[in-house]
């Protein structure tokens, strides 16, 4: 049991039956009445962020995440299929799971998943991928103000906004998290 009094930057708990991470919280002792904990934490499941107050004495079970590294085998156009390295068992998991980081991920690449009791809730892609462009418009000469940008579509589909200079055919970097662009490799 966890409770609210001991509430950090990423703990994690159960609340109506529900796995949670704490995003932001504030011990407040106000000059009138009994202290609270204000907390801001995330619904681990549904993505869905709130904000309550809590009695520094309420208690809430752990929620125990299960992380894993697993392969993106690939997709049979409707589920996205994953192999665990260790055991080689093969886990299903619709678009609504992978959606964020499926648009990063080519096949055999590696992904960070989240399971809770068992469940995968959570695909995560590497950080920094490394993709090539394969549609853009050209860089017109001429066109050298700083900081201008153009749509680039990349090969697992993703587009992101990319310098000028940028080609097709072009590696580049991409931050995954924010989904910029970083460097021409």
């Amino acid at each position: 049991m966890v409770s609210a009094g001991d509430f950090r930057k990423g703990v994690t708990f159960v609340k109506d039956g529900q796995p949670c991470l704490v995003v932001d919280f504030q011990h407040v002792k106000p000059g009138k009445g009994s202290a609270f904990v204000r907390t801001k934490y995330r619904n681990l499941k549904t993505g869905a962020i709130r904000e309550e107050a809590f009695n520094p004495s309420d208690k809430f079970p752990k929620a125990h995440i299960e992380t894993k590294q697993m392969q993106y085998l690939y997709n049979d156009g409707e589920l996205y299929y994953f192999m665990d390295n260790e055991t080689y068992d093969q886990v299903p998991l619709n678009y609504d799971q992978v959606e964020e980081a499926i648009k990063f991920l080519k096949e055999n690449d590696s992904a960070t998943i989240r399971f809770y009791e068992g469940q995968a809730f959570q695909v995560e892609a590497p950080n920094f991928v490394e993709l090539e462009v394969i549609e853009t418009e050209p860089g017109v000469k001429g066109d050298t103000a700083t900081n201008v940008t153009k749509a680039a579509t990349v090969e697992t589909g993703a587009v992101v906004q990319v310098p000028l200079f940028v080609n097709i055919g072009d590696k580049i970097k991409i931050d995954t998290r924010t989904g910029e662009y970083l460097s021409r490799v």
